[in-house]
């Protein structure tokens, strides 16, 4: 395509809630972090090395009787507080600013070894730890 020679109205969207098909077989809660596999279908986050993690589920979606892509489900992105990890990969206030990493479908954890970046700390209180996923 050629450069502009015009003003032109130009699509938008807001991009905090998108619709991502989800893995054939494969059940996602809502609330739960929600990653993208190689096989490229939503599926629950697990410690598992290049995932990319697309944010919170906002709905249950239940494909575990269907085909990759049957059905879709809304992952918004953004802040969540998620469950903080224990033992050395528990996650502390002098850790804001650095990568979390996912633990599984709701936990995250400092501990990179093996694990998919989930976002960046932006804080830690007794609930857990606030996580920006972009």
């Amino acid at each position: 395509m050629a450069a502009l020679t015009k003003d032109r109205m130009t699509a938008t969207r807001e991009g905090t809630v998108i619709s991502v098909p989800v893995k054939a077989a494969t059940t996602i809660h809502g609330g739960s972090i929600v990653a993208k596999p190689a096989s490229g279908r939503a599926a629950p986050a697990t410690k598992a090395e290049n995932l990319k993690i697309l944010g919170r589920s906002e709905e249950r979606a239940d494909n575990s009787s269907g085909k990759d892509g049957d059905i879709n489900v809304l992952v918004r992105r953004g802040v969540f507080r998620w469950a903080n990890a224990s033992g050395a990969g528990k996650i502390a206030a002098t850790d804001i600013g650095a990568d979390a990493y996912a633990l599984d479908d709701q936990t995250v954890t400092k501990t990179a070894a093996g694990a998919s970046k989930a976002g960046k700390i932006l804080g830690v209180d007794a609930e857990g730890v606030w996580v920006e996923t972009r």
